[in-house]
């Protein structure tokens, strides 16, 4: 009589560690999976502090305070996200804190620093072009120049970050 076949599960806790992961690695790269974060409504939260950044003009300095806090919630959870599945994935400490720095680090330089900054700076500069106009103008026009600007930054920044990372923190962790 021979052995039974192994199911699928038994097999799975046979394979070494790095397969699984490179099998895991395999599956995120070729299967369309959603990531919450970046593939549906919640990326937005990463874009509050620009909105907050467009408003300025119009809000309570404690407003656009609010709106940084919520985007830093947002790089903090997605942060969070990524290095427990890759924990639970079975990474090592080393390798799922090397994850989380690199969401970490990512995020706020895409989602917060560089598009918060470029916003202020248009918002600014419309204002300050425009400040020979009415008050009324002064204030509202600069705004919804920063809000239309928002979509116009997001891949550029989004690219420029990425090619930042892999000349600077990624090559340096490999």
């Amino acid at each position: 009589m021979t052995d039974p076949e192994p199911t699928m599960e038994a097999k799975s806790t046979m394979q070494p560690l790095d397969e699984k992961l490179e099998e895991q690695v395999h599956k995120q790269l070729h299967t369309k999976e959603v990531d919450i974060y970046r593939d549906t409504f919640l990326r937005y939260m990463g874009y509050s502090n620009e909105v907050g950044e467009a408003f300025r003009p119009l809000l309570p300095k404690s407003i656009v305070a609010a709106s940084y806090g919520m985007a830093i919630g947002y790089v903090c959870t997605d942060t969070f996200d990524k290095a427990l599945r890759h924990q639970m994935a079975g990474g090592t400490d080393r390798q799922v804190a090397l994850v989380g720095a690199d969401v970490f680090t990512w995020q706020m330089f895409a989602s917060v620093i560089i598009p918060g900054l470029t916003i202020n700076r248009i918002t600014a500069v419309s204002k300050t072009l425009l400040k020979k106009s009415p008050s009324f103008v002064v204030k509202t026009l600069p705004t919804l120049i920063g809000l239309i600007s928002i979509p116009l930054i997001v891949h550029p920044i989004d690219s420029l970050v990425d090619r930042l990372m892999d000349a600077t923190y990624r090559k340096m962790v490999r």
